[in-house]
């Protein structure tokens, strides 16, 4: 049984309060002091994100008026349990078990952003200054980080800082056409590696968002890439990186030169 300190400045002798007021009394005390952490059993499999993404993503687009008419409950279910997790729980996890928590975390969390404003033309649209809805910090881990996070404290600080994967930047959507395509199924630590791989192949063969040509000797690829082009080129240069999603040998690509393409920020919708 927990057990309530008495709170600042409840007074033995004072008039009972009826039991719902009595309740809300007790919660805020537990909320300032600290007494209690609950924490939640987080599935490895996300099966109820899947679920909701099997239903909502057809070819990487995003059905945001259906999540909105029908699936807001199931979303913030989901979304609870993600910000229940606790630190101590987490640190017992296998390092893909982890990563695929934060992809799915970002994507998540990217939808319940969209839908909070939607209707609207592109992400970029929220907030008054460039880039404000990455900023954001609306996305709660108290129990695991200790603080409200944004979609760029996880890209940035827990992702990149923390694993350095390069093949995450072919996972996580921002909710923009020229994205990777959002997957209609979880991330599972147990499947990662090969989720990631296909993702690769699947984002660089998209020949809107990137593509060769080997008659003239040139790359032509997606504004990711020079973005994070540190993380591609952590072991190698960046030709090597790309040339197996291409189907392409290193030394085919090796000496070609590399062109990035426009981004498209309107709705992956």
């Amino acid at each position: 049984m927990t057990r309530i300190r008495q709170h600042k400045g409840f007074r033995p002798g004072a008039r009972r309060l009826r039991a719902p007021a009595v309740l809300i009394v007790l919660l805020l005390c537990l909320a300032a002091d600290g007494i209690a952490q609950v924490c939640t059993s987080v599935d490895p499999s996300h099966a109820a994100w899947s679920a909701l993404l099997s239903r909502r993503v057809v070819d990487g687009r995003v059905d945001y008026a259906g999540f909105l008419r029908d699936d807001q409950p199931a979303l913030d279910s989901y979304l609870a349990t993600l910000s229940g997790t606790c630190a101590d729980d987490y640190s017992r996890w296998p390092r893909a078990e982890k990563i695929a928590f934060w992809i799915n975390a970002y994507n998540a969390f990217t939808v319940r952003l969209i839908a909070n404003h939607y209707p609207l033309r592109s992400i970029r649209n929220i907030g008054w200054l460039p880039g404000a809805a990455f900023r954001k910090q609306f996305i709660p881990m108290q129990g695991l980080r200790g603080e409200e996070m944004s979609l760029d404290d996880i890209e940035h600080r827990v992702l990149r800082a923390g694993f350095a994967e390069a093949r995450i930047h072919f996972a996580l959507v921002c909710a923009a056409r020229s994205c990777p395509p959002l997957r209609a199924e979880a991330y599972r630590g147990a499947d990662l590696g090969q989720q990631l791989e296909d993702q690769g192949r699947r984002f660089l063969g998209d020949r809107d968002k990137n593509r060769v040509d080997l008659d003239a000797g040139k790359l032509y690829l997606s504004k990711i890439f020079k973005w994070f082009r540190p993380d591609f080129e952590a072991h190698g240069p960046l030709g090597a990186f790309v040339a197996p999603y291409l189907e392409l040998q290193t030394n085919d690509i090796a000496n070609f030169e590399i062109e990035f393409l426009d981004y498209d920020w309107s709705l992956n919708e």
